[in-house]
C-alpha cells in the first residue's frame, strides 16, 4: 500500500502510534500492529498506558522483524487455554454467559504470564493492599521484551502513570531516562487489584486512573516550530458510542466504555482548537504592516505557533453484541483471536482509507475514523467551508 501521508515536497512523516489502556481487550493492539507493520517498518514513537504500555514495550524493546512475534507471544501466554476450544458459532446463543464465566475463571485462578491470586497467607495479620500479585508479568516482560534494545533503539517510547502519594501524572520516556520493567508495571498497576509499583523514590498506579491514552503527551511534545508531517494512529479499547443500557449489566459496561474512551475525543478537540488558534494569529499577523509583524513582540508571540501538520488515524474497538462489563479481563484464547482479528482488519480498513487522502497541507489538522457501517475523515481545513470527499456515507459527528 502506498503511504499517502508524504507531503509534496517529500519529507518523510513521523509515525506515531498511540496505545490506550484496557486490559484483555488489548489483543486487538497487537492486531491492529501487525497491519500497521504490513504498511510500514517505519515507527517512530509508540506511547502508550496500562496494557497499551506492555503493547508498546513489545513493540520498542524489539527490532521490526520480531515484534509481530513477541506480540503473539505474549498474548498466546496470557490467554486462557481450555482443552478443546470452543467454537464461536456453537456456543453464540449463550456466548455473554461463557465469557463471563471465561472472566471469572481469570478472576480466581490468574491469568499466566500475568497476574495470580495472592497466598492467604498474604492476609493475616492484616489485608494487603491489592488482590493480585504481579510479578508474572514481570518475568514475561524480561524475556519478552530487549531493554536494551528499547532504550537506545530509534524508537521513542512513552508510557504514563500516577503518582500514588502527590496524585501527579507522570511520563516515563526513554528520551529521558532508562526504561526497566518496572516503569511498563507500574504504568499497569490498577488498583485494587494490582498493587503500586515502585520507580525510584515513589510509588505508581496505573495512568489509566488520570487519562487511559496518551494522546495529550504525544501531541503536546509535537507542537512548536516543526512542519515536518506527523501522521499519529489512535488504537482505542474503549468505544464512545453506544446503545442505551436495558440491565444493570448494560449500565455497568456503558459506564465503562464512557469513562475510559472520553479522554481520546477531549484530547482531539483541543488539538483542533489549537490548530485554529494558531493559524488564526498567523493570519492576523499578516494583517500588520511588515515593520509591525517582523517585531520582536509579535515574532515572540508567534513563537512556536507553528504546528505540523497532523493527521490523527482513530483505530477503535466497537464492542460485540455479547460483550459484558467483563470484557477487559476476560481473557480466553477464543476472545484473545477475535480481538487480534478485529484489530488487524479495522487498522487495515483505516490504512485504505488514508492512502486516498491528498497529502496534508501546511498546518492541516485532520482526522480519519474508520467505521465499520460509515467511513468518514474529519480535516480542519484550510478554508472552514471545505471538506474533502470521502467514500461511503457522511456521518454529522462520527467521533469515536
Amino acid at each position: 500500500m502506498a503511504q499517502s501521508t508524504r507531503s509534496q515536497a517529500g519529507t518523510a512523516p513521523v509515525h506515531a502510534l498511540v496505545l490506550q489502556g484496557g486490559g484483555a481487550l488489548g489483543a486487538y493492539q497487537a492486531g491492529a500492529y501487525q497491519a500497521l507493520a504490513g504498511w510500514t517498518e517505519t515507527l517512530d514513537w509508540v506511547a502508550g498506558i496500562s496494557i497499551g504500555a506492555v503493547n508498546a514495550a513489545l513493540i520498542a524493546g524489539n527490532p521490526p522483524d520480531r515484534r509481530v512475534e513477541r506480540l503473539n507471544a505474549f498474548w498466546e501466554r496470557v490467554s486462557l487455554a481450555l482443552p478443546v476450544r470452543p467454537d464461536a458459532g456453537a456456543i453464540a446463543p449463550v456466548r455473554g454467559w461463557w465469557d463471563n464465566a471465561m472472566a471469572l475463571w481469570g478472576a480466581s485462578m490468574g491469568v499466566p504470564g500475568f497476574f495470580r491470586p495472592r497466598s492467604w497467607l498474604a492476609w493475616w495479620p492484616q489485608p494487603p493492599v491489592s488482590w493480585y500479585d504481579t510479578e508474572p508479568l514481570h518475568g514475561t516482560l524480561c524475556e519478552l521484551v530487549d531493554f536494551d534494545y528499547l532504550n537506545d533503539g530509534p524508537m521513542r517510547f512513552s508510557v504514563g502513570a500516577v503518582d500514588v502519594q502527590n496524585g501527579n501524572f507522570t511520563y516515563f520516556d526513554n528520551r529521558n531516562e532508562r526504561i526497566g520493567p518496572e516503569h511498563v508495571l507500574a504504568s499497569g498497576a490498577l488498583p485494587p487489584g494490582f498493587g503500586a509499583v515502585q520507580v525510584g523514590e515513589h510509588w505508581y498506579w496505573d495512568g489509566g486512573l488520570v487519562s487511559n491514552t496518551p494522546l495529550g503527551y504525544v501531541m503536546g511534545e509535537l507542537r512548536g516550530g516543526a512542519e515536518q508531517p506527523v501522521t499519529v494512529f489512535q488504537v482505542d479499547l474503549f468505544c464512545a458510542r453506544g446503545r442505551l443500557p436495558e440491565t444493570l449489566a448494560d449500565a455497568a459496561e456503558r459506564e465503562k466504555d464512557i469513562r475510559y474512551s472520553s479522554r481520546t475525543r477531549l484530547i482531539t478537540d483541543l488539538v483542533r482548537e489549537r490548530h485554529q488558534l494558531h493559524r488564526r494569529l498567523h493570519q492576523l499577523a499578516e494583517l500588520l504592516p511588515k515593520s509591525d509583524r517582523d517585531s520582536s513582540a509579535v515574532q515572540e508571540l508567534l513563537a512556536g505557533s507553528v504546528d505540523p501538520p497532523i493527521t490523527l488515524v482513530h483505530v477503535i474497538h466497537r464492542r460485540k453484541p455479547y460483550e459484558t462489563q467483563t470484557k477487559d479481563y476476560e481473557f480466553s484464547r477464543l476472545s484473545m483471536t477475535e480481538h487480534w482479528q478485529a484489530g488487524r482488519t479495522d487498522m487495515a480498513a483505516s490504512l485504505e482509507m488514508l492512502a486516498r487522502q491528498e497529502p496534508p497541507r501546511r498546518g492541516q489538522f485532520r482526522e480519519i475514523d474508520y467505521q465499520p457501517d460509515a467511513h468518514a475523515a474529519r480535516v480542519q481545513p484550510a478554508r472552514p467551508a471545505r471538506r474533502p470527499a470521502v467514500s461511503g456515507p457522511n456521518r454529522k459527528d462520527t467521533r469515536s
